[in-house]
């Protein structure tokens, strides 16, 4: 850990001196390494920049694969690529598009964003996001690699069973597909946790939620879905992949399995993912309008509610995408008024920002352009939306090009375009350098004429009937002339792509110089240097306002001279403000842990496991497990007042405490929010149970359960006894009592044990057989789920008796314990949930 020392020469923030010699202390502390110790690097600013980055590489990726569907349907009996190739590209282009290039870029905006907007040093838990960033990076080129050893998937980006499944797909592709999912998957859960606890809890001094940036409300709101919604895909991709690797039948009619259970899962996902990408994108929207309209957003609150509205509705529309599958009418009714109801949170928005250009003065820059393409291009998709809302004409238009089209309308037109005004608005901020006005206006108009000439006629192709997902057709069906028009216009949008890209990488070079803030911004990320340093702020302003840099222009020059708070870089740590998650008061003083190669070697340990799945050795994905975790757990032992994160606790008078040193630090809020994406595993899993039990056709349930009820029962108050422990531990420490306290941590890891082994007694003797039934197969992932949290529990409560020892918790570092007792409070509801719906009901109503 750095550590600095100035006291003989003590910092004088008023002074130009000491205010230079705060800049270059806080690059000593803050600096990112070179080489290769660039893969240590954890800093926001670097990682938001490379999931972008890496995003767009994805983006050409899947950009190609579409110009080659639009190739092969160019003319009737085409022949550019076989049946199989075409299934491959279509596959690919879905999912490259949705899964690698979408989100994660998204994504990596927000990672760049949010703590220059909401006045912090960085994210909250900076190394949580190099393991994000790496496992998208890894589970990225791995699904990539697919298309080069020609195994690419080949099911639909959807991939719905049983055409995904061992007897439709023998080959590897739905495997690359379904372990390289899973893996981006980690990716964004963990950046979701990390945005959401972030923006919660280190906004600035004073930043109360009701003066937060409007923007950060979409990412709190895109976070917070992500938490919630990833976890039905993740359970759904586990549940398949083990059913095409050992022949669990979750998905196999014969087998007591549903291929709809799939479906459901897939979709309590998928639809959800469609305003997780939309939300971002309008807060690029709200953002911009009033900058360039030169006011403030008309109706911030109506928009703040629309927001909230959007992401619970989202949650209730999946099965509008089932409504083909033969689901009753009545759930086809409440489902179909769902999906139309959602267009009023919508249309608050888009009326909101309408007002804000009325009655402001718009300056239509560059990325107005594409504000204005979204606008129209979003309402388009929005009103063939609510047609596709409409049960009767779902069945005329479904698997046709209409949903093509429309689908491109709402994800190309509600995200790329934001996302290109957003990154055309931004790129003085990346650079300091201004983007070329004719180029990209050149590239504006022939992307906006080619994706139109391309999607709009698509709607005419599919009302004529052409289905999707075939490789061609044959002539006389009418669909000649509005296939080859479509195909031309996809190339003249890619000529408009291309463009924007040259512009955005030549400009780095060639791009004219900008001035501070030049758009005139009101929000702070413009307080910064351009292109940013490293801790973004020399100090930390106290906002109370939401337009901080219109009602205070001197704000940026005050914030660099160290005139406001954390202006000290003495004691060697990374800082900065833990405030109150709703008034924005300062509660504690956030240390960062610095630069660690454990996130890499993380993230790299877990790429050889999902190579060794693939490739079916299974002991070298064994060894790899236990070799993650152990990265995991050494990872974690540097935290606290371990010597590397902050053993020295000495803070300036009258400031607070560090968050280590308290009992209500992010970390507690972020095991909070990771419990939340538990839950929602946790209750995709019992959904699956109990949609298995009732609705499946060939449903067996033995008239004995093959559980052990009384086992279960001690393993249950085991894990209560070990919960009960370390509740009365954090008690202690909450009124300064440590009597006992590492002997405490091994009692409850004791009992953890007992609790593990007895549920694996429960597992050994039950005589499952999961390869038969889908009812043993669940039973199974049940129990393993329940051994992995058990353990989990055990192995963390030993490592805190083990930091009593080494002095790193107590008394004066009690932070920790009232983070684990969350995951044993969640452990012990989860289990007596299961315990009562595998052991309980199945004994009290019977099959």
């Amino acid at each position: 850990m750095t550590s600095i020392n100035r006291e003989a020469t003590p910092q004088d923030p008023q002074q130009p001196e000491g205010a230079q010699t705060l800049h270059d202390d806080l690059h000593e502390i803050w600096g990112n390494p070179r080489g290769i110790k660039a893969l240590t690097i954890v800093n926001h600013t670097t990682l938001g920049l490379r999931f972008m980055v890496t995003g767009m590489v994805f983006f050409v990726i899947g950009g190609v694969l579409s110009m080659l569907i639009r190739t092969q349907l160019a003319t009737p009996d085409q022949n550019f690529m076989t049946p199989d190739i075409y299934s491959q590209v279509t596959t690919m282009h879905g999912t490259v598009m949705m899964f690698l290039f979408a989100i994660p870029i998204l994504e990596g905006l927000a990672i760049y964003l949010i703590p220059k907007m909401i006045g912090a040093r960085d994210l909250v838990c900076p190394r949580l996001t190099s393991l994000g960033y790496f496992c998208y990076l890894f589970g990225g080129i791995i699904l990539s690699f697919s298309m080069v050893l020609e195994m690419a998937p080949d099911a639909g980006w959807f991939m719905y069973t049983p055409l995904s499944s061992s007897e439709y797909s023998p080959g590897l592709g739905s495997d690359f597909w379904l372990l390289g999912i899973t893996f981006v998957e980690i990716s964004a859960l963990s950046a979701g946790v990390e945005i959401v606890v972030s923006i919660l809890r280190t906004r600035t001094q004073g930043m109360a939620l009701h003066k937060m940036p409007i923007f950060a409300w979409y990412i709190l709101a895109m976070a917070l879905m992500i938490v919630v919604g990833f976890p039905p895909l993740i359970l759904g991709s586990v549940l398949l992949e083990l059913e095409r690797a050992v022949g669990m039948p979750f998905f196999e009619v014969a087998g007591g399995g549903d291929p709809l259970l799939w479906q459901h899962l897939f979709w309590l996902f998928g639809h959800p993912e469609v305003y997780i990408i939309f939300l971002p994108a309008a807060g690029i929207v709200s953002t911009l309008i009033p900058v360039f309209a030169g006011r403030p957003l008309v109706g911030y609150g109506w928009v703040v509610f629309a927001i909230v509205v959007t992401g619970f509705i989202s949650f209730g529309l999946w099965v509008h995408h089932m409504f083909t599958v033969g689901i009753p009418q009545l759930a086809q009714a409440f489902f179909s008024a769902a999906s139309m109801l959602v267009a009023i949170p919508t249309a608050i928005q888009v009326f909101v920002w309408l007002a804000t250009l009325w009655l402001g003065k718009p300056r239509f820059k560059l990325p107005m352009l594409w504000i204005l393409g979204f606008l129209i291009i979003f309402v388009c998709g929005g009103l063939t939306g609510v047609m596709l809302a409409l049960v009767p004409f779902n069945w005329q238009v479904h698997d046709t090009h209409f949903v093509v089209a429309h689908m491109h309308y709402v994800l190309v037109g509600g995200m790329f375009f934001p996302l290109m005004a957003g990154l055309y608005y931004w790129l003085p901020l990346f650079s300091g350098r201004m983007p070329s006005e004719t180029i990209g206006r050149w590239g504006f108009w022939l992307t906006f004429l080619g994706f139109n000439g391309t999607f709009l006629i698509m709607h005419w192709t599919g009302l004529l009937g052409m289905p999707r997902r075939i490789y061609t057709y044959e002539a006389g069906n009418g669909w000649e002339i509005f296939n080859l028009l479509s195909s031309i216009s996809g190339f003249v949008m890619s000529a408009g792509i291309a463009m924007v890209l040259i512009d955005i990488a030549l400009h780095f070079k060639f791009g004219k110089p900008a001035q501070h803030n030049p758009w005139k911004a009101d929000t702070l990320e413009w307080a910064n240097a351009m292109p940013p340093s490293a801790y973004n702020f020399v100090s930390l302003p106290k906002i109370d306002t939401r337009h901080p840099l219109w009602d205070n222009p001197d704000l940026p020059r005050t914030m660099a001279e160290g005139k406001h708070g954390l202006a000290v870089t003495s004691h060697g740590r990374r800082e900065m403000w833990g405030t109150d998650s709703i008034t924005g008061k300062v509660r504690e003083i956030i240390h960062l842990p610095g630069n660690s190669w454990w996130p890499f070697f993380a993230a790299l340990a877990l790429a050889v496991v999902c190579v060794s799945l693939l490739t079916r050795v299974y002991a070298l994905a064994g060894v790899f497990v236990i070799i993650a975790g152990v990265f995991l757990l050494r990872w974690s032992w540097e935290n606290g007042a371990h010597p590397k994160a902050a053993p020295d606790a000495e803070v300036r008078k009258g400031d607070p405490p560090l968050h280590s040193r308290t009992m209500s630090g992010p970390g507690v809020w972020a095991m909070a929010t990771f419990s939340i994406a538990n839950g929602s595993f946790f209750l995709s899993y019992l959904f699956g149970w109990f949609y298995l039990w009732t609705v499946s056709p060939q449903w067996r349930m033995p008239e004995v359960s093959p559980l052990s009820l009384v086992v279960l029962v001690a393993a249950g108050v085991a894990m209560t006894l070990g919960a009960g422990v370390m509740e009365r531990l954090v008690r202690g420490l909450r009124v300064n009592q440590d009597r006992g306290l590492a002997r405490g941590f091994y009692m409850s890891a004791l009992l953890g044990a007992a609790q593990v082994g007895l549920v694996l007694w429960s597992l050994l003797t039950a005589g499952l057989e999961p390869t038969r039934t889908s009812h043993d197969a669940v039973l199974l992932v049940g129990l393993v789920y329940a051994l992995f949290h058990g353990a989990l529990a055990m192995i963390l409560s030993a490592m805190q008796g083990l930091r009593v020892r080494h002095g790193y918790v107590g008394l004066h570092a009690p932070f920790e314990p009232a983070v684990v007792v969350i995951l044993w409070r969640y452990n012990v509801v989860t289990f007596w949930v299961l315990v009562g719906a595998l052991g309980v009901l199945p004994r009290v109503i019977g099959g």
